[in-house]
């Protein structure tokens, strides 16, 4: 690791927290009402995203331990967000889905999300707007080298 590449990491977190930090400001939250962290927002995303998944699968995606996931699914479930059920081929697996309610109000949200995020991406040059889409596999490169670095698969 050189200097060079510490300094990138600098660089990309804040940028990177930043476009995050602006687009909460602008959009909200899914749920301002909940006080919900971001591993329990995560969860709700990758539910959205992979609708039936475990409670170990989750764990894998998010790159947390298992334990950890199932508190966030407790959590979760109580207050009406995720639905968990028996799964059909094993009943010892529980598979995690949205809530009806938690479904909609996501779904919103991402598409307030991308709206706005898609609205500065219109307010780019075609050749920014073309860095940051050959950036994207680079960046996803470095997130399956930072989880393989913690043992976790993709």
């Amino acid at each position: 690791m050189t200097s060079a590449d510490l300094r990138l990491a600098e660089d990309l977190l804040e940028t990177m927290g930043s476009l995050r930090r602006q687009v909460r400001g602008t959009v909200g939250r899914p749920w301002p009402e909940a006080e919900l962290r971001a591993s329990e927002v995560e969860l709700i995303r990758l539910v959205r995203r992979q609708p039936s998944i475990s409670v170990n699968e989750a764990a894998a995606a998010l790159g947390l331990a298992a334990n950890s996931v199932s508190m966030l699914v407790r959590r979760l479930t109580d207050a009406g967000m995720l639905v968990r059920a028996m799964g059909d081929d094993d009943r010892r697996v529980a598979r995690l889905n949205l809530a009806p309610q938690a479904r909609r109000d996501v779904e919103q949200w991402r598409d307030r999300r991308g709206v706005v995020v898609a609205d500065g991406l219109a307010a780019l040059s075609p050749s920014e707007r073309e860095q940051i889409q050959a950036a994207l596999p680079a960046l996803s490169s470095l997130v399956g080298h930072l989880r393989a670095a913690q043992g976790v698969s993709a």
